[in-house]
């Protein structure tokens, strides 16, 4: 199989990439800078800029996956903010572009989205049938997101809305595991707002499961069964390092430092996989103890042999 991937150099797209090409497949990745990605041996992964790809029509792909997005880790400017949903945007559309000048739909297109679109609650549990939507920025990013998705034609539409990624090396997990690490960690604020995430290889196996499982269409959320609170998940944290959970970190102190991204923090939203756990799939990671094991494993055997922090 051939699979086009936007934002295949991120967290997300390059163990997507690395998983795809150990199963035989084949992939074509947009990215901004191929020189710094060579091929690899077998030939099997092309990475190439927009402007190239698009003079090329004749390209068929059994599979889309549009990760493209600035990442949101970054202080909310009005630059930063137009740039964030830009990136998003601009890339849906120039898939349907694309898709238009070659006058056919895509078999499946897989389109990243997030779990912000349901706004932030301390209550309440959202599955892919809630209609409860936020009014805040990335809410309003992720509605921007979906409804650009929505204008790339394809037989079969996935509208992935990813919680927090978990992951040994990259994404949010070495932020939130360093003050634990260095015997400092505790709640970060109240300690109560809602967190829900999923493991890498969680991340990983429901892309595959989604694109073997024809009846899944729509919006499916991509966060682990078990949602915790930042308290919890700092608790367990703590325990799995061996390290004490005290020193809390106080709200002023981050809205000082991150302005309104902040509520990245602060705030969240307990997010249930029910789709894809209606259509059999079967988390590995469901836990957090579990996701934090193997990210400690992960992590034991990266110093044990060596490896470099940007692998995937």
């Amino acid at each position: 199989m051939h699979m086009l991937i936007t934002g295949g150099t991120g967290l997300i797209g390059r163990a997507l990439i690395q998983d795809w090409l150990q199963d035989g497949h084949q992939a074509t990745v947009i990215t901004r800078s191929p020189a710094d990605h060579p091929s690899t041996k077998t030939q099997r992964v092309t990475y190439t800029r927009w402007t190239d790809f698009q003079q090329n029509n004749d390209l068929d792909f059994d599979v889309i996956v549009n990760l493209a997005g600035e990442t949101i880790n970054q202080r909310w400017t009005i630059q930063a903010k137009n740039r964030i949903t830009a990136s998003r945007t601009l890339s849906a559309r120039r898939l349907a572009e694309w898709a238009d000048r070659r006058g056919k739909p895509f078999p499946l297109l897989i389109n990243a989205s997030g779990i912000s679109i349901y706004g932030s609650s301390a209550t309440g549990i959202f599955d892919e049938t809630s209609t409860r939507q936020g009014n805040d920025f990335l809410a309003d990013v992720v509605r921007k997101w979906e409804e650009s998705a929505d204008q790339i034609p394809a037989l079969r539409t996935v509208k992935l809305r990813i919680a927090p990624v978990l992951a040994a090396r990259q994404g949010v997990f070495p932020q939130m595991a360093l003050p634990f690490k260095l015997g400092v960690g505790g709640p970060i604020g109240s300690g109560s707002q809602p967190f829900s995430w999923i493991h890498l290889d969680d991340m990983i196996r429901l892309i595959r499961f989604i694109i073997h499982e024809s009846s899944i269409e729509g919006v499916v959320n991509a966060a682990a069964p078990e949602s915790l609170s930042n308290g919890e998940f700092g608790r367990v944290l703590a325990k799995e390092y061996r390290r004490p959970y005290w020193m809390p970190v106080p709200s002023w102190s981050l809205r000082f430092m991150f302005g309104e991204m902040s509520s990245l923090l602060l705030e969240g939203q307990h997010v249930y996989p029910a789709k894809a756990l209606e259509h059999g799939f079967a988390f590995q990671f469901g836990t957090a103890e579990r996701a934090i094991q193997a990210i400690r494993h992960a992590e034991a055997h990266s110093q044990a042999h060596g490896l470099n922090a940007e692998e995937p």
